[in-house]
């Protein structure tokens, strides 16, 4: 039975999607749309279920790296050291091994960010390539990391497990025009410390590859479970459990898009709340109340003012630029934990139509 605040949150969605206006060709609806069965995209769940034990993240033992070679089946990757996507997609790693991971991050050493560019499902290969980018991109002092991702979906446990490390490893998170994050894709984005979304965000059901159900109560006690876990994924990312009971709902064969007034009533667009909770008292105590102020204006002005639906990733990059002079960022005592740090590298190289950097 839905509880009453669910209930009003969803009715709120439907009012503001018929009040706000939109661009033309925005879906405002939440639309339902067919999609082809793919037994290894979507909402995929591969691993045995116990019931009684959730999903249990920290026996992840993420001490030692495994190196052992990795092909990226399902997937295409790219590092690039530039925020700026319409100067190429950068190096692609033909497998992701500590030779060629480490060839690609050296060069952005020197502006200390990083792109990297996924195209792809959510697989086992996909975390090995996330845990190795992290752990070159450390040994390297390469902080500013953005993820820029396009994924139809894949396997919940890994998009549990390579959404717990890009959650401990400070990314940005962008799906920029003409991408899309389907299914279990979207635990990825509610993992980022900050989501840039020009693309299509969809849900829809679990998919229970080993189900070893006989009838529909056996196969929702399985269901059931990892639902648990991906409720309490949500939740620890600070992002409504309602999504994981919306994907209960539609069909695998159908997605469900979200629109934008969706993702932001439940977290899943701008700054990840869980992380801003996380470093108000660290940001307080190391660069001062008027900095944790300043910040929060900026992020205030900027879902108001630079997350247009449909608006292009770069030219919201741009539109942030432009609105952080105007609180006082980069701010010189801590440049790094300024607003859209990871733009920093590169504050000197145009954007994509961007002839100044004046105050608008």
């Amino acid at each position: 039975m839905h509880s009453p605040w669910r209930i009003a949150a969803f009715c709120l969605v439907l009012i503001l999607s018929a009040c706000k206006p939109q661009p033309a060709g925005v879906s405002t609806s939440g639309d339902v749309i067919q999609t082809r069965v793919d037994s290894r995209g979507g909402a995929v769940s591969d691993a045995e279920v116990v019931a009684s034990e959730p999903y249990a993240t920290a026996t992840i033992d993420r001490s030692t790296v495994d190196w052992q070679p990795v092909a990226l089946e399902g997937g295409q990757a790219w590092i690039s050291c530039d925020h700026e996507y319409a100067n190429g997609e950068g190096v692609q790693l033909s497998s992701p091994g500590y030779t060629e991971i480490r060839a690609a991050l050296e060069p952005c050493g020197a502006g200390g960010l990083m792109r990297l560019r996924y195209e792809g499902k959510i697989s086992a290969e996909f975390t090995a390539l996330i845990e190795r980018t992290v752990e070159v991109a450390n040994t390297l002092g390469i902080h500013k990391r953005i993820l820029d991702i396009d994924s139809t979906g894949g396997q919940i446990e890994e998009a549990i497990r390579s959404g717990d490390m890009i959650g401990a490893s400070q990314w940005t998170i962008w799906v920029r025009e003409g991408a899309v994050c389907h299914s279990s894709c979207v635990l990825i984005l509610a993992a980022g410390d900050m989501r840039l979304i020009a693309g299509k965000v969809g849900i829809h059901r679990m998919i229970r590859i080993s189900s070893k159900a006989t009838s529909r109560a056996e196969l929702q006690e399985e269901l059931q479970a990892v639902h648990a876990d991906v409720r309490e994924y949500l939740q620890r990312n600070g992002v409504a459990f309602a999504v994981a009971d919306l994907m209960m709902t539609v069909p695998n064969r159908s997605l469900r898009l979200l629109t934008a007034q969706e993702m932001d009533l439940y977290g899943l667009e701008g700054r990840n709340a869980a992380e801003d909770d996380l470093q108000r008292i660290e940001l307080t105590r190391r660069c001062g109340a008027d900095f944790v102020q300043r910040k929060d204006a900026f992020f205030r002005a900027f879902d108001r003012e630079c997350q247009t639906p449909g608006e292009e990733v770069g030219t919201m990059g741009e539109c942030g630029l432009k609105l952080r002079e105007r609180f006082g960022f980069p701010d010189a005592q801590c440049p790094l934990q300024s607003p859209m740090s990871e733009f920093d590298s590169a504050v000197n190289v145009p954007l994509r139509g961007r002839s100044d950097t004046s105050h608008s």
